[in-house]
């Protein structure tokens, strides 16, 4: 706090000492443009020191908003995957004992075979879709899926999945599930994909295929926060 006086002292100390030597030149037009330069110079710095000590609590009040708003916006996409969850997991469930183990190498194309065909939208290459699955490896060990314990995970979006599904699912309807039997060639190749995908293993998927759901818009002031 002392230095927003300071201008003001040096400015009086500098016209006393121009009245003790008796010079006092300086027009009363000047002394006044002197005194209104070091007031607003003294009001700025003080404006700026207010600033300095708002701007912590400025802060934590902004990324309590933040919080608040990502909060309802999570709640608002929990409540759509369980809403889709109720609708579908009966359905999906009803293979979850499918998976077993089978012959990798008499899988040397891929093979589909519908368990329910659907009544919706024919899937075609561009046909946008998301869909729940199952996947198992050559031993029977499901390495990923939908299911977790009583409900569903989120839907994934179809489009830009490994080739031997992005080809399978081709002539589908919305709503139904087919198997897939996919071989290492258009599942991950030569990539090692953890201990339950080796290098050039073959692959089997259930997948059931729904609607695109409706995207959960996320609140403006979020989107700026991120860059968005």
């Amino acid at each position: 706090m002392p230095k927003l006086f300071d201008i003001l002292i040096q400015v009086t100390n500098y016209f006393k000492s121009k009245k003790s030597r008796g010079d006092m030149a300086t027009s009363t037009a000047q002394r006044t443009g002197i005194w209104i330069i070091a007031i607003v110079m003294t009001i700025g710095t003080l404006a700026g020191f207010i600033a300095m000590i708002l701007a912590p609590e400025n802060e934590k009040a902004d990324s309590s908003r933040l919080q608040k708003l990502y909060a309802e916006y999570q709640q608002k996409v929990q409540a759509q995957n369980d809403e889709l969850s109720k609708k579908y997991y009966a359905k999906i469930a009803e293979y979850k004992a499918m998976p077993a183990s089978f012959d990798s190498t008499s899988v040397t194309e891929l093979t589909t075979k519908d368990l329910v065909v659907g009544d919706g939208e024919e899937i075609k290459k561009d046909t946008q879709y998301s869909a729940y699955y199952i996947g198992w490896n050559p031993k029977g060990k499901v390495f990923d899926q939908s299911i977790d314990g009583d409900k569903l995970k989120a839907p994934i979006a179809g489009g830009n999945l490994i080739e031997g599904w992005n080809e399978g699912v081709i002539g589908m309807k919305i709503g139904g599930i087919r198997e897939l039997t996919i071989p290492s060639a258009k599942a991950y190749k030569d990539q090692d994909k953890g201990a339950d995908i080796p290098p050039n293993t073959p692959l089997k998927f259930i997948l059931m295929v729904i609607p695109t759901p409706k995207e959960v818009e996320v609140p403006k002031e979020l989107m700026q926060s991120y860059g968005g």
